[in-house]
């Protein structure tokens, strides 16, 4: 069985994130998608709030499961889950350096585990979770992040927070 881990924070997720998801799903028998807290990003919701909303973006899915991860290296958390390959979405040059130095050290760490990468489509490829949080709040934001992320995740963004 060939296994996959795709990692990130999905604060918000996109239809970047989602179209990175629906690639593993057919590249892999199973894809794991794993949630982190980056300690170097202000996110606005919580980790369970996060698994839910990937769980209903991906249920469509059949091979594709949501977790969360915390205080391990991801490369780590994909060999105890027996996965043989990270998946990560690769959006421009800058993208790819940074992914190549962090596949490097993966493979420092446990040369079992291969990176895989996949290229973003044109029309995804400027768009990131801080990018999508960045334009809330501004009139009118609401019609230009539906274009930018899932439904499911369109939907809890138009809830008034408590």
């Amino acid at each position: 069985m060939r296994r996959a881990l795709y990692a990130g924070s999905f604060d918000p997720p996109t239809n970047g994130h989602l179209w990175v998801v629906e690639q593993g799903a057919q590249l892999f028998d199973e894809l794991v998608v794993v949630i982190g807290q980056n300690p170097s990003k202000k996110g606005n919701w919580s980790m369970d709030e996060r698994v839910a909303i990937l769980q209903e973006c991906v249920k469509h899915l059949p091979n594709v499961t949501v977790k969360r991860f915390d205080g391990r290296y991801l490369v780590r958390v994909a060999a105890s889950l027996g996965a043989k390959y990270l998946l990560r979405g690769v959006r421009n040059a800058t993208d790819f350096q940074y992914e190549q130095m962090i596949r490097n050290v993966n493979k420092d760490l446990e040369a079992s585990v291969e990176t895989i990468f996949v290229l973003t489509p044109r029309e995804l490829a400027e768009i990131s979770s801080s990018t999508v949080r960045g334009m809330v709040g501004f009139d009118g934001w609401q019609e230009v992040v539906k274009g930018y992320v899932p439904a499911p995740v369109y939907a809890r963004m138009l809830k008034p927070t408590p």
